[in-house]
C-alpha cells in the first residue's frame, strides 16, 4: 500500500534529474510504500524520457510554472502523504523514511521537514549558500510570523493540500511560505523538524545563475507582501532602509577578504542585491498589483 507520494516538478532538468531519480528508487523505506511522480512543466530537453526511464510516474504538461506543477503531482498522488523535492536535489537512503517517521511520530501531525545542504560545493557562490544556510528549514520555521519549510526537503498530508487548494499558482517564488501559512492556520497540528531527514541540493554554480535565483525569490516576496498586505506594511521608510542595506553590504564587499570572508562579503552583496531588485519590480508594478 502506498503511503508516500513523492513529487517533483522538473522544467529543462536532465543535467540533475537522474541523479536525483536514482537516489529516490534506492531508499530504505520498501518499495511498496512509496511512488516518485515526476510532473514535467514543458521541458525542452529529454527530462520526461530520463523520468520515465528511472522507473518515475511521469506527467507531461504545459508549461505553467512550478507551483502549477507540483499541484498537478498532488492531484494525481495516491498515497497520505505528499514529500516534496526537486530535480537537482539528492536524497540519502534513509532521507523519506526520516521524514514519514517524523510525521507520523505524533497524532495529527501536518507533516514534517528534513535537513538540507549543499551538493559538492566548491564554486564559491554555492559555498556561500552553505555557509548562510540558505535552504535550512530548521531556521525557516523559527520564523514568529510565517514559519515554513522549502520545497526542497517538506512533507504535508494530502488531505491538508488538497482542502487548503494547493500551491497559489500566482507565485514565482515564495509558494512554499503562503501554503505553510494556509495549512497551518487551518489545520491544528505539529510539523516537526527532522535533521536525519538529509536532502543534499545543488546549489548554483556561478554568482550570475545565483542572481538570477535571488531576484526572483524577491519577486517571489513581494508578492507574498501584496498578497498578506493585512498583515506585512510595507512603507517608505523599510524600503529605504532595505536599500541603504544594499549600499552597506557593498562597502563591506569592498573590505579586502580572502577565504570563508570574502565569499560571505560577496554573497550576502549579490543576494541583497539581487532579491532588492526583484522585489522592487514587482512590487511597484501596476500590473503585479492587480493580480493580487
Amino acid at each position: 500500500m502506498i503511503e508516500v507520494s513523492v513529487v517533483i516538478p522538473v522544467y529543462n532538468g536532465a543535467a540533475t534529474l537522474q541523479a536525483a531519480l536514482r537516489s529516490l528508487m534506492t531508499q530504505t523505506l520498501g518499495r511498496e510504500r512509496y511512488e516518485v511522480i515526476v510532473v514535467d512543466d514543458g521541458s525542452r530537453d529529454d527530462s520526461a524520457a530520463i523520468a520515465r526511464s528511472c522507473g518515475a510516474r511521469t506527467i507531461v504538461q504545459s508549461n505553467a510554472g512550478a507551483p502549477a506543477a507540483r499541484n498537478t503531482g498532488i492531484r494525481e498522488a495516491r498515497g497520505e502523504w505528499i514529500a516534496f523535492t526537486d530535480a537537482d536535489c539528492v536524497a540519502s537512503r534513509g532521507w523519506l523514511a526520516a521524514l514519514l517517521a517524523a510525521a507520523k511520530r505524533e497524532s495529527g501531525c501536518i507533516g514534517a521537514a528534513g535537513k538540507t545542504i549543499g551538493f559538492r560545493s566548491q564554486a564559491p557562490a554555492a559555498r556561500f549558500v552553505d555557509l548562510m544556510g540558505g535552504l535550512d528549514a530548521g531556521r525557516y520555521l523559527q520564523h514568529p510570523r510565517f514559519p515554513f519549510a522549502p520545497t526542497a526537503n517538506a512533507l504535508y498530508r494530502r488531505e491538508y493540500l488538497l482542502e487548503a487548494g494547493g500551491f497559489d499558482e500566482r507565485y514565482a517564488t515564495y509558494d512554499a511560505c503562503d501554503l505553510h501559512a494556509r495549512i497551518a492556520r487551518r489545520f491544528a497540528g505539529a510539523f516537526p523538524y527532522e535533521p536525519r531527514a538529509l536532502i543534499m541540493h545543488k546549489h548554483r554554480e556561478s554568482w550570475r545563475a545565483y542572481w538570477r535565483q535571488q531576484f526572483f525569490y524577491g519577486v517571489g516576496y513581494a508578492q507574498f507582501v501584496l498578497a498578506h498586505r493585512d498583515e506585512i506594511r510595507w512603507n517608505v521608510r523599510l524600503q529605504l532602509r532595505a536599500l541603504a542595506d544594499v549600499v552597506a553590504k557593498g562597502f563591506r564587499a569592498g573590505i579586502p577578504a580572502v577565504g570563508d570572508a570574502a565569499i560571505l562579503r560577496r554573497g550576502e552583496l549579490v543576494r541583497a542585491a539581487a532579491q532588492q531588485a526583484g522585489f522592487i519590480r514587482a512590487y511597484y508594478s501596476a500590473k503585479e498589483r492587480r493580480r493580487w
